[in-house]
C-alpha cells in the first residue's frame, strides 16, 4: 500500500484534500489499484504489485496531484439525519459527563444535537463513523477503562468527536445516547450507511 498524507491535524480543510484526492484517484482508475482508503488526513492506496510496481504508482499519484481538478466531478457529500435517544439506560455516560462539565444533561443533549458534523472517516469497525467536531464545552477525553461490550446503535463522545456504534464492540467513549438508524449492512452497496464526507 502507498499512504499520501496532507497534514497532521484533524481538521475539515486537510479532511476535504484527503477526500478530493481519494475521488481523483478512484475517479482515474489506476491499474493495479485495488482500494483507496480515506483517513482524516491521508489517504491509503492499495495496489497489486503484480500489476503495478511501487515506483510507477508513486509516479502515477504525483502526476495525478499536479493535475488540475478542472473536469474532475467531485462527489457531494449527503447528509443524514442521525435519530438518537439520551441518557437512561440509553446514555449511561451522560450524567458523569454533564457533572464533568458543570451542565446539566439538557444541556449536554442540546449541544451535541445542534451541531452537524462531517464524517472524516470510517474504521475501527465495519461502518464506525468518526465524526467530528465536538463542542468543546463536552469535549471528553476516552474512559481510562475501555467496556468490553458497547451496544449496537450506541452515540459516544470521545476528545472532540462523537460516534456512532454500528454493531456491538468494545470502546472507551463515553456513552450518552443511542439511536434505532441501522448504520452498516454487508448486503447493502456501499455496506456502510455513512461515507468519509458525508454529514
Amino acid at each position: 500500500a502507498l499512504i499520501v498524507e496532507f497534514g497532521n491535524t484533524i481538521s475539515p480543510v486537510v479532511n476535504r484534500k484527503v477526500h478530493v484526492f481519494h475521488h481523483m484517484v478512484s475517479y482515474a482508475k489506476l491499474p493495479g489499484v485495488c482500494e483507496c482508503i480515506p483517513t482524516y488526513r491521508s489517504l491509503l492506496i492499495a495496489y497489486d504489485p503484480t500489476k503495478i510496481s511501487y515506483e510507477k504508482l508513486v509516479s502515477k499519484v504525483k502526476r495525478l496531484e499536479k493535475k488540475s481538478k478542472a473536469g474532475i466531478p467531485e462527489r457531494k457529500g449527503r447528509k443524514a439525519l442521525v435519530p438518537v435517544v439520551y441518557g437512561g439506560d440509553f446514555g449511561p455516560d451522560i450524567t458523569r459527563l454533564a457533572q464533568r462539565h458543570n451542565l446539566n444533561e439538557n444541556d449536554v443533549i442540546r449541544i451535541h444535537s445542534e451541531r452537524e458534523y462531517l464524517v472524516y472517516m470510517i474504521g475501527f469497525i465495519a461502518g464506525f463513523p468518526y465524526l467530528g467536531e465536538l463542542a468543546d464545552e463536552i469535549a471528553t477525553p476516552r474512559l481510562e477503562s475501555p467496556r468490553v461490550r458497547v451496544p449496537e446503535g450506541s452515540v459516544g463522545i470521545a476528545e472532540r468527536q462523537t460516534a456512532v456504534y454500528p454493531r456491538e464492540a468494545p470502546g472507551g467513549w463515553h456513552i450518552i445516547g443511542r439511536t434505532p438508524l441501522k448504520l452498516f449492512d454487508p448486503s447493502w452497496q456501499p455496506p456502510a450507511l455513512l461515507q468519509s464526507g458525508d454529514t
